[in-house]
């Protein structure tokens, strides 16, 4: 079961009003499919600044490369998520464009590298959850 903190984010990433996240421009269908990607990921103890330290500089980036789009990161305020864990929201054209990019981006070899590198120590996640969403016709980020 997803969190109800990640269920929180994204009810507070819609109510400020991302609506500076605008839909690809392609056309009117890809419009009509595109998806939000929640996602929460939760870290060993002591891990989570190595996680937040991959995501700044090479996730994020790796990410846009292969067709994902950052809409927002966070984490929790409380105890005890706070200590180990990061919830954030990707948008994808579409599911099957998802689908795709995941795909791209785990066979990235840039990617393999900073995993790798990352990981020398150890894992920095052990539990990775995702959700797909789609925005409804009165939010205002679609």
């Amino acid at each position: 079961m997803f969190h109800k903190f990640a269920v929180l984010a994204l009810g507070i990433l819609l109510s400020v009003g991302l609506a500076h996240a605008e839909a690809p421009a392609s056309s009117a269908s890809a419009q009509s499919t595109r998806v939000f990607e929640l996602r929460t990921y939760t870290a060993p103890p002591g891990k989570l600044e190595e996680l937040h330290a991959r995501f700044r500089a090479h996730t994020m980036r790796i990410f846009e490369r292969h067709g994902m789009t950052n809409i927002g990161y966070w984490t929790p305020k409380d105890a005890p998520l706070a200590a180990n864990t990061i919830i954030y929201v990707l948008s994808h054209e579409s599911r099957d464009a998802a689908k795709k990019s995941w795909a791209a981006f785990g066979a990235d070899p840039e990617w393999q590298r900073v995993k790798a590198a990352s990981e020398a120590q150890g894992p920095i996640v052990t539990k990775v959850e995702s959700m797909f969403l789609d925005a409804t016709d009165y939010s205002p980020i679609k």
